[in-house]
């Protein structure tokens, strides 16, 4: 298995608004007619609207998010390691979106015809901070050490590990198979991904693995009157806890430090950190850089891909990709995450 699913991934053409519709009306409700789509590059996501009864001789309404899972990239068990995750976290009362359950039973279903998994959530309020001020940055650290108690408490037998071999290794051999990255660059960007990979490995080896979001950035923070929520975690995989810090952090400078402090300062309320783990953060940042790549080059004849990355098979952007690698080789062995007790 690659580090996203299947070796190869469909596409979501016959996924028409009349399927999208019937979709949901399978699962036991009845729609208006009201449906669109909402953000998502990975997966098609709409906001559909239902009906909930009559009142005073109207028709009562509310709004509900389908998810249609991208076909060939999770099975249907990867799916459900992250429903259970999202049901323990919910069992907590720890701010998150579980999936509803459907009219036949179980969180996934099938499109007919289409073989497409999909699911059902409730609409959630909120907007995703642009910016964390002190105050909410704690909040936000305390949200992870609840998040991470409950996270070490099962397995996702059926989710991937990160480390070396499925984020970096396995996917540069991926971006080398499908001859994405120019020919004039290929032997040093897999030269700098075998040297960080070759480094980092000992490090991900003595680390402490478990369930984590995989993928909190800001973007993934709802924040409302009622407080903080965690969404997405569509990426959610075994990892170490750091994963879930760095990519809320503003780059490598003192300001990062600072928020780092306070979110390990929230997080410690209720978990306690291990603090070797943080020379992990550069080398998942390495990590990360090979990864995203080989996403795009696996969606690369999907049209919406060529669209938002358009520069991706240009010199100029492995140019760019092959010099982060560099930066990233050049600060993996340095001290630069010294946050202490």
């Amino acid at each position: 298995m690659s580090a996203w699913g299947g070796a190869e991934t469909r596409y979501f053409y016959e996924l028409t608004p009349d399927r999208i519709l019937d979709a949901v009306e399978a699962a036991g409700l009845r729609c208006t007619g009201r449906c669109f789509a909402l953000n998502s590059m990975e997966n098609r996501v709409y906001q559909v609207e239902v009906e909930r009864g009559e009142a005073d001789g109207e028709v009562s309404t509310s709004h509900l998010i389908v998810k249609f899972y991208r076909p060939g990239r999770w099975s249907r068990e990867q799916i459900l390691d992250e429903h259970r995750f999202l049901f323990d976290l919910a069992g907590y009362e720890i701010p998150v979106v579980a999936p509803l359950e459907l009219e036949s039973g179980g969180t996934v279903a099938v499109a007919e015809d289409l073989g497409i998994f999909y699911s059902l959530f409730p609409r959630v309020g909120g907007r995703a901070p642009s910016e964390l001020d002190d105050e909410t940055t704690l909040r936000l650290g305390r949200l992870l050490g609840r998040l991470h108690n409950v996270g070490a408490s099962d397995p996702a037998p059926s989710r991937l590990r990160l480390d070396c071999e499925s984020y970096g290794l396995a996917n540069l051999d991926f971006l080398l198979e499908s001859t994405s990255i120019p020919e004039s660059m290929r032997d040093r960007y897999a030269m700098l991904a075998d040297s960080i990979c070759e480094t980092a490995r000992p490090w991900f080896d003595a680390a402490s693995y478990q369930r984590i979001h995989g993928d909190c950035h800001l973007g993934n923070v709802l924040l409302s009157e009622q407080g903080l929520c965690l969404v997405d975690f569509d990426d959610m995989l075994n990892g170490p806890c750091v994963q879930d810090f760095w990519l809320l952090l503003p780059g490598k400078d003192a300001a990062a430090q600072a928020r780092l402090r306070l979110l390990l300062e929230g997080y410690e309320q209720f978990r306690s950190f291990d603090y070797s783990s943080l020379r992990l953060i550069e080398a998942l940042r390495a990590l990360r850089y090979i990864h995203f790549c080989a996403w795009i080059a696996r969606r690369w004849e999907d049209p919406s891909f060529k669209r938002v990355f358009p520069d991706f098979d240009s010199e100029r952007y492995w140019y760019e990709q092959t010099a982060a690698l560099q930066e990233q080789a050049g600060v993996l062995r340095e001290d630069v995450w010294s946050v202490s007790r």
